[in-house]
């Protein structure tokens, strides 16, 4: 029954005020719904998701600092987001595909409502599946060519956002990825191949099933032993390569 709907907790996020306004004034026309945070930044928005636990985040795409894609990657528990972007056709696109909900700025009262119904549908269950991982919806949103230009990983409190130029090397460890930047490592709870995937193939080379290497960092290729061969990087240290690996190398050198 209506009476007995658990009222969904809701966070605004977005770095305008005034588009925070407009869909606070909005959602007071949705009784079953109770805003209890609304955040200017990614950094915030992390934080207080965080702390409250939300059943739903109206989450701006466009936004410095963290984007929206980026404040997912760091959340341990990822509520339904309802995504409010001015992105273009082609990212629009994607986020049909992976059957996520958008509402497109400016903002109308009526697109809005729907894109509420269907949250409300999947919290309830009735969309079925697990929502898409964030480096899949970074994946599909991104226009061919481009690329990441910075990873993002939460360490405890802290959140370190590290520009791909300064990335040595990225080694696979069980279920992390540990990211090797100036003699400090830092690890991230996401597969090897899908951070690799993000990378430019042209500066990012996967060397091993459990190397990528910063092509930059190279000093020379020495082989190991018959049809085996090692990458030493300028700071001395050493990865496999595979043949596979030294087959991608040699068509960058």
């Amino acid at each position: 029954m209506a009476a007995d709907r658990r009222t969904m907790r809701v966070v605004i996020v977005d770095d305008e005020a005034p588009a925070r306004a407009l869909l606070g004034e909005y959602l007071v026309e949705h009784g079953d719904l109770e805003v209890v945070a609304e955040c200017a930044n990614g950094f915030e928005a992390v934080k207080r998701i965080g702390e409250l636990d939300p059943d739903l985040v109206l989450l701006d795409v466009q936004m410095p600092k963290l984007d929206g894609f980026e404040v997912l990657d760091l959340l341990e528990r990822r509520p339904a987001v309802v995504f409010v972007t001015a992105y273009d056709e082609y990212a629009l696109r994607a986020f049909e595909v992976h059957a996520v909900d958008y509402v497109l700025k400016p903002v109308g009262r009526e697109r809005l409502a729907e894109a509420l119904a269907q949250a409300r549908s999947r919290i309830a269950g009735a969309a079925g599946g697990p929502p898409p991982s964030p480096a899949a919806l970074m994946a599909s949103a991104r226009r061919p060519g481009q690329f990441l230009e910075r990873l993002i990983v939460k360490d405890g409190a802290h959140v370190h956002v590290i520009p791909v130029d300064r990335v040595d090397r990225i080694e696979a460890q069980d279920d992390y990825v540990a990211i090797h930047t100036g003699g400090e490592t830092f690890l991230k709870a996401q597969t090897l191949a899908e951070v690799g995937a993000g990378l430019d193939p042209a500066r990012f080379v996967r060397v091993h099933r459990s190397h990528v290497l910063n092509v930059e960092r190279l000093a020379r290729l020495e082989v190991y032993a018959k049809d085996s061969r090692v990458a030493i990087l300028a700071d001395g240290k050493t990865l496999p390569v595979s043949r596979a690996g030294y087959a991608r190398l040699r068509e960058l050198l």
